[in-house]
């Protein structure tokens, strides 16, 4: 994060997203600022609290893609809810904190996936070792063990010798295994017995981790039994190497530090704000609503969530929300609740010039993906510069006499548009389809001229 200044960051968010500059500029300051804390003295660094950000417009202008490629760009701790998902008619939703739980739980297993890749290569050499055992069992006063070969086969006895013949026999295995000329053999793998009794748990609003954490104590209470399972080599060298791995991370550290990543640069977007506001009822669902920033005002200002894995402190996690405030405005949330999101931004609505730039200059653009995917299948298609033109026109056509679901109505046309060529593609491999005005004349105009139709279909 400290290489990244500011401009870099809009740099690498135009890359995905088509204009938006001021959102951009928003969320590469509050990045930046999460850098500069870091840097300050460490008894004014507590004091520095982040400043939330609320991004006001219309769906589908680019309000979570900014949040999202913020949080890839950076490598920070991420998690996207709908804050609609606390609150429903009739009854209150799932604990409002339970976001911080979730962004730790994910936050613990992407650092769990990213250990275990790099003890790997040494959990492989562990598991070989543990394989050449099974196959040429040290000498002893008990028979030696038999390796089974498939159905059918005569099972090969491996008869111990001197050390040095023992040793000589490994290497001569080890060499046959990583040849894969065992890979037709079977071996008995001893595991260990994870399975536990499930235990159904009920409970209040907020106890979401008291089941886990009811396994967890009863899991002392069963004895630790053994499975024995009948692999062929490749399997069960997959299964040793994957204990092996288990067994070199280190999970209480891991947790540790997934806890002060979500702490110092943890981001939670919040989307659909606007959905908790009261319309100024003061009775029914409205009275849920205003319950709901209530419960989100002291997770957002700042306090202590439990977690199975210890307490959390949410002070410095970044709050990104963002709402299209149709029928409500922003000063419409509590007031404790505005206070803790100062800055806000407010996106534009996107036209023709717009689409035009979505469908060709991303990275990850339309056009692209579509290309891309046809040439799977051996199918060339083409698009002319009066096609792009065209279906830009038509989104906001659409968008200006429908709902203005903004660049995802491009996803819409597009399908439509393609529908055909995409169902014929497996036989159509070798061939070179053009796209031109004309053929999205035959395949839009129709739908877009009947406006009943196209409320239904567009």
């Amino acid at each position: 994060m400290k290489t990244l200044k500011p401009s870099e960051i809009v740099t690498e968010l135009d890359r995905y997203i088509v204009g938006q500059h001021n959102a951009k500029r928003a969320v590469a300051v509050a990045l930046r600022n999460r850098w500069r804390r870091q840097q300050v003295p460490p008894d004014l660094r507590n004091e520095i609290a982040p400043k939330n950000i609320i991004l006001i417009g219309p769906t589908g202008v680019g309000k979570t893609e900014i949040a999202r490629r913020l949080s890839i760009l950076t490598e920070s701790p991420f998690y996207k809810v709908e804050a609609s998902k606390f609150t429903e008619v009739g009854y209150v939703g799932r604990d409002v904190e339970s976001m911080v739980r979730d962004l730790l739980e994910i936050t613990i297993t992407l650092g769990k996936a990213r250990e275990q890749e790099a003890v790997r290569d040494k959990a492989r050499q562990l598991a070989e070792e543990r394989m050449l055992d099974l196959l040429l069992p040290k000498a002893g006063p008990s028979p030696a063990p038999r390796l089974a070969g498939e159905a059918g086969e005569h099972p090969i006895e491996l008869v111990s010798a001197g050390a040095a013949e023992a040793s000589s026999t490994r290497e001569k295995l080890r060499s046959l295994l990583r040849q894969g000329k065992l890979d037709s053999r079977y071996v008995d793998v001893e595991t260990a017995d994870r399975n536990l009794p499930m235990v159904e748990i009920f409970s209040n609003a907020g106890m979401e981790e008291l089941g886990i954490n009811f396994r967890d104590m009863l899991g002392g209470l069963f004895p630790k039994g053994v499975k024995r399972r009948r692999l062929k080599v490749p399997e069960a060298m997959e299964v040793l190497a994957q204990e092996e791995v288990q067994g070199l991370v280190d999970l209480d550290k891991i947790v540790k530090q997934a806890i002060e990543r979500v702490e110092q640069s943890g981001i939670i977007f919040i989307d659909e704000i606007d959905k908790i506001v009261a319309k100024g009822a003061s009775h029914g669902p409205d009275v849920s609503r205003e319950g709901v920033q209530r419960d989100l005002l002291p997770v957002v200002e700042g306090c202590t969530v439990t977690t199975k894995y210890g307490p959390v402190k949410t002070d410095h996690i970044l709050f990104i929300a963002s709402g299209a405030f149709h029928t409500v405005k922003p000063s419409d949330l509590i007031p404790e609740l505005q206070g803790r999101f100062p800055i806000r931004v407010e996106l534009t609505a996107l036209g023709r010039d717009e689409f035009l730039r979505i469908l060709t200059e991303p990275k990850n653009a339309l056009l692209v993906q579509y290309t891309a995917l046809l040439q799977t299948e051996g199918v060339e298609v083409v698009f002319l510069p009066e096609t792009v033109a065209e279906v830009a026109r038509l989104a906001e056509e659409v968008n200006a006499r429908t709902e203005n679901i903004g660049a995802r109505r491009l996803h819409t046309l597009m399908e439509r548009l393609l529908e055909e060529v995409l169902f014929e593609a497996p036989d159509m491999t070798g061939r070179r389809v053009v796209v031109d005005k004309a053929y999205v004349e035959g395949r839009l105009k129709g739908i877009i001229g009947n406006e009943d139709l196209s409320r239904y279909i567009l």
